[in-house]
């Protein structure tokens, strides 16, 4: 028989220069480069300002609330890091023949010559993300919202993906080189 847990507690340790508000399950996050702010609602588990920091609770926690607890204590970790560091992905684009050209325009990024194609492709780049082509093929996604930034750089790989070749041999495209 398993032991059963009576409470969980996850303790978020807050560095200096950010502060943590919280207000009814919404949580604001500030730091040097911006604010993050998130919904954390849910009926079982409980997030309170303690000390310099946040914990998290759960009594009596199922096998759900066990593993949302750990989600939450994540994307909170990940936003104090998003306004301390920021996230910034890598990605550069391989052409074996067609020389593509990338550009951004407003909330777009625009792929030229994708394969000797007419017609350019684009990928949405969301708001609050900084999206710079260097040396004509690198292309440098950075933000301070994790899911945004890593959304935005799928998004960018995904514009170029291989139809109706084989993709083995067509291995062109803009791809995922590094998460810093």
């Amino acid at each position: 028989m398993m032991v059963k847990l009576d409470r969980i507690e996850h303790n978020i340790v807050i560095p200096e220069g950010v502060t943590a508000t919280l207000d009814d399950g919404n949580v604001t996050i500030t730091g040097p480069s911006g604010s993050l702010s998130r919904d954390f609602v849910d009926a079982k588990i409980n997030i309170f300002q303690e000390g310099g920091g946040l914990l998290i609770r759960v009594d009596l926690p199922r096998r759900k609330e066990k593993a949302l607890a750990g989600t939450w204590k994540a994307h909170l970790n990940n936003m104090i890091k998003g306004v301390t560091d920021g996230f910034t992905y890598n990605l550069k684009a391989f052409y074996s023949h067609f020389p593509m050209t990338m550009s951004v325009k407003g909330n777009k990024l625009v792929v030229n010559n994708y394969f000797g194609e007419r017609v350019p492709r684009t990928a949405n780049i969301l708001p609050g993300v900084d999206v710079k082509v260097q040396k004509k093929v690198e292309v440098v996604v950075s933000g301070i919202d994790k899911e945004a930034v890593g959304q935005t750089a799928a998004n960018i790989e995904r514009c170029t993906t291989v139809k109706n070749r084989d993709r083995r041999v067509f291995q062109d495209g803009i791809y995922l080189l590094e998460k810093v």
